[in-house]
């Protein structure tokens, strides 16, 4: 008994080829040339028996696959079972590549197998061969397919239509549900079907807690199967003797709407279930041309693209959301009695795919994460760059060869940071003496570098002046109010205003501005700090939608709580949580990595949330602590008495509400 393959390094292949091997005979693969060594690594890692099996050089575009007359004469009457695997499955393909790989493809196998006398021609079709019929198809239905119009629809059923009409051996037509991954091991090696969801649940996991309800779509039923039953079917049927001429669904009998299949998938990511879900098919009532009109609209298009960019899920996947067709398996099922292959149960393995694709398929993985390819031959100006946050990003970034700009009042302290990001890697130091909370030194100061440099590509904020003090002892303090906004606020923004003309023109730049978790809880004791900071925080959020379409971003961080020189006066933050400047610099280089519009702790995100959700219980609480702190004696314009330790009641108030500022 011998068997020819095509396809046999495909998805399915893979691990149809070990059953294969476990069986009695020799074993012909096609295989295009250029693909010979990649052929051969994959068999020596699956353990092939390789002196049973042939490599053979041929074309799936090519009559009789390309293969010479001595071939085929060497392979006459040897073959046994002739499986033919190979296809495009690409929901994003053209029409003519599916057409000469999915139809003329099945032609050239098919006379192939006609011309050395094949013993049977096992044709893996698609359930897409019915299209969406609306009802339930039967594995003896075909030409009852409707809705055809998509390439991969289309080429499917013309295949199979021309191995029902045209096959001149034996034959037996399989048509498996969507293929899933692994059910054991998880493997798969693209991206389809649910799949494409997957990117939806880890942010929904990243930014709310698992027992949060979220809102979804119920949608129609997805019927989908693991790989390992598909071959196990396939490997089953073809062996089994009077099947000839059948044809077999590799389906589940009960297949879940895709609401159920997420909520199974999000449960096995630790994500919030869509307990909420609305059926996709209210939105049937709104008339096509409505619909239609709307995704025409250039707002909505763009809004639409990016949020589908965003997620990794292609267009057209969202008109399958209502797939209307559920499938008969019977015969299936007729022929696999006694031989104990049942279907797995989706929710026993879907942890095992969602491991997988984490681990090897999440689009994430394959973006260039490293600070250096983002900083590479990019001019990055950091203010207040000689001692906390500032320093600590300064060296990240010198370590990732950026060519820094580096700004701050003092030229002695200046120099000498230059001197040590040079020794770290930096491409190169250019250091800027200048206050800018004042209006002429700022201006001086982007004037000076687009002269030298020609501008800057990403303006990270950082300089800043925080003031600790109850309103109650600021009435007569206005000029508090005034040097936090010349500085957090006038200061930065004339930097982004100065900066901003030329990243635009050259549809480059990124401006990072370092806010505060202060504008999230609303702190007491820091209206002039988080004001200035808001005041910065708005500007960025109406920046971002006038530069969104001249690749400029605009990324604010509400930094929680950071040990900088800035907060050393307070003497009862020695005793509370805080980060420290290297830990802050992460946030920047997280920033510049994926520029985000905002970077926030879970808390600073779960604290904007209840003051918009229940606003007075959050002010109880943030009087709670208002008198829970003192200000200090400084604050008070008196003479600091000695360090009073905290109290217990402060440090667990404190650890609570981790990094926030009191």
């Amino acid at each position: 008994m011998s068997y020819f393959v095509t396809g046999g390094s495909g998805f399915i292949g893979r691990f149809l080829l070990p059953k294969l091997f476990a069986r009695k005979g020799d074993i012909y693969l096609l295989v295009r040339k250029g693909s010979v060594n990649k052929l051969k690594q994959q068999l020596k890692d699956m353990d092939a028996p390789l002196k049973r099996i042939e490599l053979v050089i041929g074309d799936l575009t090519k009559d009789n696959l390309g293969l010479s007359k001595k071939q085929q004469q060497e392979l006459n009457a040897k073959v046994k079972h002739f499986f033919h695997l190979a296809a495009v499955y690409d929901m994003a393909a053209d029409l003519e590549a599916q057409l000469n790989t999915n139809v003329d493809g099945t032609r050239h196998a098919m006379n192939l197998a006609e011309t050395i006398k094949a013993g049977c021609f096992h044709h893996i079709s698609s359930i897409a061969v019915a299209g969406l019929y609306p009802g339930v198809f039967r594995e003896d239905m075909f030409e009852e397919a409707e809705g055809l119009e998509h390439p991969y629809f289309r080429t499917k059923h013309d295949a199979e239509k021309a191995v029902r009409n045209h096959c001149q051996v034996p034959y037996r037509i399989y048509r498996p549900a969507m293929v899933l991954g692994h059910s054991k091991t998880g493997e798969i090696d693209k991206i389809d079907g649910p799949y494409y969801f997957f990117k939806l649940i880890q942010k929904l996991r990243k930014a709310f807690p698992q027992w949060m309800p979220m809102m979804g779509i119920e949608g129609g039923r997805l019927n989908m199967v693991p790989v390992d039953y598909v071959v196990d079917v396939i490997d089953h049927i073809a062996h089994k003797k009077g099947l000839d001429g059948g044809c077999f669904h590799i389906t589940d009998p009960k297949p879940k709407r895709i609401g159920h299949v997420l909520n199974i998938f999000a449960d096995a990511a630790h994500a919030p279930q869509m307990n909420m879900r609305i059926d996709a098919r209210v939105f049937n009532f709104i008339p096509g041309a409505v619909k239609q009109g709307l995704m025409m609209l250039s707002p909505v298009k763009r809004i639409r693209q990016q949020i589908m960019n965003d997620l990794g899920i292609p267009p057209g996947v969202l008109n399958f959301v209502n797939y209307p067709t559920r499938f008969d398996d019977r015969e299936t099922q007729k022929a696999l009695k006694g031989s104990a292959i049942k279907l797995p149960k989706l929710k026993n393995y879907a942890w095992t795919l969602w491991d997988y694709w984490e681990r090897h398929l999440d689009p994430d993985l394959f973006i260039d994460r490293s600070l250096s390819g983002r900083v590479k031959e990019k001019r990055v100006m950091i203010t207040g760059a000689t001692s906390g946050i500032g320093l600590a990003t300064a060296q990240m970034l010198a370590e990732a060869g950026a060519e820094l700009i580096i700004v701050a009042r003092k030229q002695a302290a200046l120099d000498e940071t230059a001197q040590d990001l040079k020794q770290l890697g930096a491409r190169a130091v250019h250091r800027y003496s200048a206050d800018i909370a004042n209006e002429k030194a700022a201006n001086q100061l982007v004037a000076d570098v687009i002269e030298d440099l020609g501008g800057v590509d990403i303006l990270i904020n950082n300089a800043g002046r925080s003031i600790r003090r109850s309103i109650a002892l600021s009435y007569d303090r206005f000029h508090d109010f005034e040097r936090t906004m010349d500085l957090n606020y006038f200061g930065s923004l004339r930097l982004i205003m100065g900066f901003l003309p030329g990243m635009a023109e050259r549809c480059l730049g990124h401006v990072i501005n370092i806010s505060s978790i202060g504008v999230l809880t609303n702190a007491p004791r820091f209206s002039a700090y988080v004001a200035s900071k808001a005041a910065l925080d708005a500007f960025a959020r109406c920046a971002a939608a006038e530069y969104n379409d001249v690749n400029v971003a605009f990324t604010t961080i509400n930094m929680p709580l950071v040990r900088t020189p800035m907060i050393a006066p307070t003497k009862i933050y020695n005793s509370v949580p805080t980060i420290s400047p290297e830990e802050a610099a992460e946030f920047i280089k997280d920033a510049i990595i994926r520029r985000p519009q905002r970077i926030a702790t879970r808390l600073g995100v779960f604290a904007q949330v209840m003051h918009a959700l229940a606003p007075k219980s959050m002010e109880v609480v943030m009087n709670t602590a208002f008198n829970m702190f003192p200000d200090s004696a400084a604050a008070k314009g008196e003479q600091s008495s000695g360090t009073r330790e905290p109290s217990p009641e402060q440090m667990a108030f404190a650890s609570l509400m981790r990094g926030v500022h009191w």
